[in-house]
């Protein structure tokens, strides 16, 4: 069984920055196409960035220019930094790591709040 862990979350000023986490567990993150999301409160889980096996990445465009998805490979690690955050970035945040059909992941949040 794969576990999906994230960390990093927290309470920032509007304007500042944080650095997510993900490792797996079970697995690596070079053989997944890695992916975070974000819910907001009573609103649908939107994507944010991923990242496919070959190290490519797509970014919502509410999040292009301000966020950067990375990987450590030695780490099992993929990293979302998060720049210029704003109080609509307010939500948690969800790790995914899909390994192909019937084998897809997900980790248990992590609360990003921003204060203006």
């Amino acid at each position: 069984q794969v576990r999906v862990l994230e960390s990093g979350g927290g309470l920032v000023q509007a304007g500042g920055s944080l650095s997510l986490s993900c490792a797996t567990l079970g697995a690596v993150v070079r053989r997944a196409d890695m992916g975070w999301y974000r819910q907001a409160p009573g609103k649908q889980r939107d994507l944010v960035a991923t990242m496919a096996r070959d190290g490519s990445t797509n970014y919502a465009d509410f999040v292009k220019g301000r966020f950067t998805l990375s990987r450590d490979i030695a780490e099992n690690t993929v990293y979302l930094q998060m720049n210029d955050l704003q109080p609509p970035d307010t939500a948690v945040y969800y790790c995914n790591a899909n390994y192909g059909e019937g084998y897809n992941f997900w980790g248990q949040g992590t609360q990003v709040t921003v204060s203006s």
